[in-house]
Order: C-alpha cells, then sequence, then structure tokens
C-alpha cells in the first residue's frame, strides 16, 4: 500500500515541503469551466454545438452567396451576434459566481490532525 507523507510547510520544513508536495496534486476545489484565456474559443465552440445556433450561422453564410442572397448581410447576423453575446454574458456570469465560491472554499481554515 501506498502512503503519504504529509510535511508542515513551515520554516525549517520548507526545502522538503518543496521536494515532496511536486509529487501530489493539490487539493484546490475548482469547478469553473473556462479561465480568461479559453472563454471565448470554448464558450462559441459549446454554442455552436446547438442545432439552432448552427441554423441561423447557416442562414449568415448562405445570405453571403449573392444568388441566395435574401436580406440584407448584416440584418441575418443580428438575431445571430444577440444570441450568442446573451448566452456568453450569462455562462460568464455563472463561471464567475462558480469561481467566487471556489476561492471562498479553498480560503476556509481547516483543522489538521496531529499527534
Amino acid at each position: 500500500a501506498k502512503h503519504r507523507i504529509v510535511i508542515p510547510c513551515l520554516g525549517h520544513f520548507k526545502e522538503e515541503y518543496e521536494k515532496v508536495s511536486k509529487l501530489y496534486m493539490n487539493n484546490k476545489i475548482r469547478t469553473t469551466k473556462y479561465t480568461l484565456l479559453n472563454f471565448l474559443p470554448r464558450n462559441l465552440f459549446e454554442q455552436f454545438h446547438r442545432v439552432a445556433n448552427l441554423y441561423f450561422l447557416f442562414l449568415v453564410v448562405l445570405n453571403w452567396v449573392p444568388l441566395v442572397e435574401a436580406f440584407q448581410k448584416e440584418i441575418t447576423m443580428l438575431p445571430l451576434i444577440a444570441v450568442l453575446t446573451i448566452i456568453a454574458v450569462k455562462d460568464g456570469l455563472e463561471d464567475y459566481s462558480k469561481y467566487k465560491m471556489d476561492k471562498q472554499i479553498n480560503n476556509l481554515l481547516t483543522k489538521v490532525y496531529s499527534r
């Protein structure tokens, strides 16, 4: 059986702690889906998995073909951009509230048993 060694991150144990802690994952809770760098691409990727968004994207692309153009190009893009923006804002706010809750939970004081 594997045993895990817990070393306090205090003064003279600091070097030993840094050496041993690299072997294990941290136990921070992370329930967020996005980071600042991946929010836009990941959110768009998830939104275009919805059939309705793909349908509106198809209409936008189709309207850029001169033979099939039914409306002005900009007008067909408005519903898609509005829906994508509203959903992105909603997802961003939800993820930010998850981030704040994770930060609060990860910063709670805990009791550590020591003989």
